[in-house]
């Protein structure tokens, strides 16, 4: 039954840590996109800010 509950709990382990993995390269990639549309907008901004 020990053997049991630690493979549980080094299963849950790996999981959550795939998950933080999963969570900080989206959010990288999520900063990366917005960084690249601000300073898209800062060289050109009549493209992104079309007026009315």
């Amino acid at each position: 039954m020990k053997l049991f509950f630690s493979l549980l709990l080094l299963l849950n382990v790996q999981a959550c840590t795939v998950l933080a993995i999963a969570d900080a390269a989206g959010s990288a990639v999520v900063y990366g996109a917005k960084t690249a549309v601000n300073v898209l907008d800062a060289v050109t901004p009549d493209i992104i800010n079309k007026k009315k």
